[in-house]
Formats: C-alpha cells, sequence, structure tokens
C-alpha cells in the first residue's frame, strides 16, 4: 500500500520485520506519516528494499532484534548496492501490539466486532504493521 500523501522532501525510515518465510515492511517519514506497508515472501526482501529506495528517500533501514535478525543484518550489508544504516530495535512483544493495532487500523464489522478482541482472528498476517511498530519504537527513543 503506497500512501498518496507521501511527501518527497522529509528523509523517510524503512522499517523491516525479518522473518524466515515472509517480512514485514514499512516507510514512514520522520513526522510518523506512513507511506507505505506490505508483508513480502523473504526470498523478495532484498529486491523490494532496492526498489523502495528508488521511491523513496530513505535514510536508515529499523530492523527487529530478535528472530534470525543477525542473519538479515549481514545479508543486507552485503546485498544491498548502496550502504544503509542499519539500526536494531527491540521487537519484544510486537507481535501483540501489532495485533492491537490491527484492529485499531481496521476495525471489524459485522457480528464480528461483537466478539472480543482476544478471540478475532486476524484474517491476514500483520508483519507490516510490526514493522510499523519498530519505526515508532526507534522514533520514540529519540524523543524520550
Amino acid at each position: 500500500m503506497v500512501s498518496p500523501f507521501f511527501d518527497s522532501s522529509q528523509p523517510a525510515i524503512l522499517g523491516f520485520d525479518p522473518g524466515r518465510q515472509k517480512c514485514g515492511v514499512a516507510v514512514m517519514g520522520l513526522d510518523r506519516s506512513l507511506f507505505y506497508c506490505e508483508v513480502i515472501p523473504a526470498e523478495e526482501a532484498i529486491a523490494t528494499i532496492q526498489s523502495l529506495r528508488k521511491q523513496f528517500p530513505i535514510s536508515m533501514l529499523v530492523m527487529g532484534d530478535q528472530t534470525s535478525s543477525k542473519e538479515w543484518k549481514q545479508k543486507l550489508s552485503s546485498s544491498l548496492s548502496e550502504p544503509l544504516r542499519i539500526v536494531m530495535v527491540d521487537e519484544r512483544f510486537s507481535t501483540l501490539e501489532a495485533r492491537d493495532r490491527y484492529w485499531q487500523m481496521y476495525p471489524p464489522k459485522g457480528l464480528s466486532r461483537l466478539l472480543p478482541q482476544g478471540i478475532r482472528t486476524l484474517p491476514r498476517p500483520i508483519d507490516d504493521i510490526v514493522a510499523i511498530l519498530l519505526i515508532e519504537r526507534y522514533l520514540g527513543r529519540l524523543t524520550a
């Protein structure tokens, strides 16, 4: 999803939630405007990041520090055509937080809104929302 409100004058941060099968990517401005988010197959991650760097003025990549992050950091550092500053962010509890954020972004409709949030089934992967949260955590560290 690409935002029509993209402001090319401000630097952007790429959030990356690495995984073995799928990865979440998000691009957000310093003002916390969301420009792009998507869940992609892991094997397309490098090409997608390269493409996003051509579309947006990405100044850095923020990545979770848990599952397979060390391997991904090394892979990104060696595979990207131009070096990119990579910052590791604590991603503990980000999946739980992303579940809550999903329902804020996409409120349930019909009878499912009557179900307690804890028993609703997510209709899609939320790795892209985790990538958004990683950027927000990084920006929160800057202003704390």
